[in-house]
């Protein structure tokens, strides 16, 4: 089992907003839909965020074999979150049989993550 932890002040991914490029080079198609449908709220956006650096310190490669993008963190109809991987990121988990688990939090100005890898092949 391995473990990643992040957590992402609210204000630094606004300022990252200013960006146009941000939003599209860091976050899925289905999360954007996400953030239009959840009214483009900061902290949804800044959880998300936290799940991508929690899910890279979990893997233990750090962001790198794989693209932030990737990494989707989507929600189901209660509202419980749930990585879509695709890519390299899926690849990566894929090969080490990995079933991941994730929370997320936030308050007006932080937002946090917690991933969890279990079960398949030892490091």
């Amino acid at each position: 089992m391995q473990t990643g932890i992040d957590l992402v002040e609210v204000s630094r991914i606004q300022k990252s907003l200013q960006n146009s490029r941000f939003l599209q080079r860091v976050f899925s198609r289905e999360e954007r839909a996400l953030f239009v449908q959840r009214g483009g709220n900061p902290q949804t956006i800044a959880a998300n965020f936290a799940a991508k650096e929690a899910f890279a310190k979990a893997i233990g490669t750090g962001v790198r074999g794989f693209a932030l993008d990737e990494v989707a963190l989507l929600r189901d109809q209660l509202g419980k979150p749930y990585f879509q991987l695709s890519g390299r990121a899926l690849a990566l988990v894929e090969a080490h049989q990995w079933t991941l688990a994730v929370s997320v939090t936030h308050t007006r100005a932080y937002a946090s993550a917690v991933v969890v890898c279990y079960g398949g092949k030892n490091r």
